[in-house]
């Protein structure tokens, strides 16, 4: 054989080899361009206005707490965090709005007890809120209050519980919606009381509120932090707070364990984001969410709205959404609710 022929398919080979050491090398280069662009355009966050979307009118918890970090955030962060209310289907349109729209960080979620009650409470929905929606940081944890109008004659839980059975069918519960921990809260207490009330579901705390103090409904198991100031003022009693342990910004109210042995009913608050949010972007926020939660300032906030900070990372929010999840899951069965 030619001593050429060995020659030319040994150059062939080593050619080859050549250029596939070199479409390697450019695939690399591709990727990391890829990714140093995706983490340039991380860091570079935010770049304009972000949303934060609440799923109720304005004036209840959720939206009081959403406007208090998202002005943190905007003076923090250069860029207008912006409240937009997307109120209905107890939270869930809010919330689907969330979860439909691009994994960018430019729209957030501020979510509630009523995200995790929902995934067992409505048999048909457009998303899946654990898998669809990613945490980001949880903001706080807080009592719900079961109070009432003044001219209602019960100044105890225990008196509210013998009138509401001298009375049958005359108590209107209200809520801010199907499906919230306000509502499911006063399905727990029907529930291990044997009291019967009707519930009358609204499209947030600020209407339930209202119509609370003017008369028409007559028991609220509202959050602490958008009833507060009503309390306070005397426009509204507060019978027991549905924590295990008294709050220090309600000195006197009792429990409603106290009297009904093993009730507890909590809220919290915090941010999700449509799931595939880049890291880079959910731990920024986060980083800057707790930096609130060691500010003087806020936290002076905070324990006025009556809120226990929840500081951690976007993993431990995300275990609370899940245990959360879990324990409504249990008393939506019990209580054999549903909505289509």
């Amino acid at each position: 054989m030619p001593a050429g022929f060995m020659t030319g398919k040994w150059e062939d080979r080593r050619m080859q080899r050549l250029v596939g050491l070199l479409s390697r090398v450019a695939i690399a280069l591709i990727g990391a361009t890829v990714l140093f662009t995706a983490n340039a355009q991380a860091l570079d966050y935010p770049t304009h206005p972000v949303r934060i979307i609440v799923g109720y009118p304005p004036g209840g918890s959720t939206d009081i707490l959403a406007r208090l970090f998202g002005q943190y955030l905007s003076e923090k962060l250069g860029q207008q965090f912006v409240v937009e209310n997307k109120p209905g289907a107890g939270n869930n349109i809010g919330t689907e709005t969330v979860a439909k729209s691009a994994p960018d960080g430019y729209t957030l979620l501020l979510a509630n007890p009523a995200n995790t009650i929902n995934a067992t409470l409505y048999k048909h929905l457009n998303f899946v809120f654990l898998k669809d929606l990613d945490p980001v940081a949880g903001f706080i944890q807080v009592t719900n209050v079961m109070e009432v109008n003044p001219q209602v004659p019960a100044k105890t839980v225990a008196e509210f519980i013998a009138y509401a059975k001298a009375n049958p069918g005359k108590i209107n519960m209200a809520s801010s919606g199907n499906g919230t921990s306000v509502h499911l809260s006063g399905e727990l207490f029907m529930m291990m009381t044997g009291v019967k009330m009707t519930h009358v579901p609204y499209k947030g705390a600020g209407p339930a509120l209202v119509d609370l103090m003017g008369g028409q409904v007559q028991v609220l198991f509202d959050n602490l932090p958008s009833s507060i100031a009503h309390i306070k003022a005397g426009k509204l009693r507060a019978l027991g707070v549905t924590a295990a342990t008294p709050s220090d910004e309600l000195p006197g109210v009792p429990t409603v364990a106290a009297t009904v042995p093993g009730y507890e009913a909590t809220a919290f608050f915090g941010l999700v984001a449509p799931h595939g949010t880049p890291k880079d972007i959910v731990d920024l926020i986060n980083k800057n969410v707790n930096e609130a939660l060691k500010d003087p300032k806020m936290l002076a906030r905070l324990k006025d709205l009556g809120g226990v900070p929840f500081r951690g990372s976007a993993a431990d929010f995300g275990k609370l959404l899940a245990d959360e999840t879990a324990k409504w899951e249990k008393v939506v069965h019990a209580a054999n609710l549903s909505i289509e």
